[in-house]
């Protein structure tokens, strides 16, 4: 079976976007069917897969894919992707509401710029000390969707994203299920740079929108940045995080940048035999 599909990326996060509602990829099958169309230089290739599917309470619920196969709660990248292919798909209007597994997520589409209302942060920890790699850091984490930990940090350039994160990634705090790894610059009040290490991809992207977001807020909860917040990612976009804080309690946040379409085509079976 040929299966049509979108390629799309979101700050340098690409993704694969198949418009689900009338199925053709088996539940069963669909962590399989991502590891292998997520390949690069052998399939299509992608730093994950997002099913469009019907919803009863909202426009459409979505399942996310991780090219590891994994199925995650959250992606920010991924959710403005999702929204700008509903919207252009004709499935919504430029207004719109879809389900994920970290809840129901609203979204505006003006053009190629996406603005995406997250879900309710949780589970905030400031400054844990941590033994990484046997040096004692001061990490924070935040839940924003999904788990995310941030070290701040001096010289972005230098740092091995990689080596560090992965490290970060299956340190016993975080155990069973793992967290990504975020470093931050802090710039002034309103500019930060970031890279991250993504559980599921196990490696460095270009940006990751749930991130960008639990960077911004936690600079915010340690009183280095102010609403708005711009955050310069690894593949050079700048994008936008607004919110609402009360005390520890996170009362709104919204993440926003542009969504580039690359091409659209369909997948082959031999791309995911």
């Amino acid at each position: 079976m040929k299966i049509p599909f979108m390629k799309m990326s979101g700050s340098g996060n690409d993704f694969i976007l198949i418009d689900h509602r009338k199925p053709m990829v088996q539940p069963e099958w669909m962590k399989e069917f991502a590891q292998k169309v997520c390949r690069r230089r052998v399939s299509v290739g992608a730093d994950g897969l997002i099913f469009i599917e019907p919803s009863a309470r909202a426009d459409f619920t979505w399942r996310f894919f991780n090219a590891d196969g994994s199925e995650a709660e959250m992606c920010g990248n991924g959710g403005r992707c999702a929204a700008r292919f509903a919207f252009l798909k004709g499935i919504t209007g430029p207004s719109l509401t879809f389900e994920t597994l970290a809840g129901r997520l609203s979204a505006e589409v003006s053009g190629k710029r996406v603005k995406l209302e997250m879900t309710k942060p949780h589970s905030l920890t400031l400054d844990q000390r941590l033994l990484i790699e046997g040096k004692e850091e001061a990490i924070s984490s935040l839940n924003t969707g999904v788990p995310h930990a941030v070290l701040f940090v001096e010289d972005l350039e230098t740092i091995d994203v990689v080596r560090l994160g992965r490290a970060i990634r299956y340190h016993a705090r975080f155990a069973p299920h793992g967290t990504n790894a975020n470093f931050v610059r802090v710039e002034d009040e309103s500019l930060l740079s970031v890279r991250t290490y993504e559980r599921g991809v196990e490696d460095e992207t270009l940006a990751c929108g749930t991130g960008t977001v639990a960077s911004a807020l936690i600079s915010a909860f340690q009183g280095k940045v102010k609403s708005p917040v711009a955050v310069k990612t690894r593949g050079g976009e700048v994008l936008t995080v607004h919110f609402e804080i009360q005390g520890k309690d996170v009362k709104k946040v919204l993440f926003e940048g542009e969504v580039h379409v690359i091409y659209e085509g369909e997948i082959w079976e031999e791309a995911y035999e």
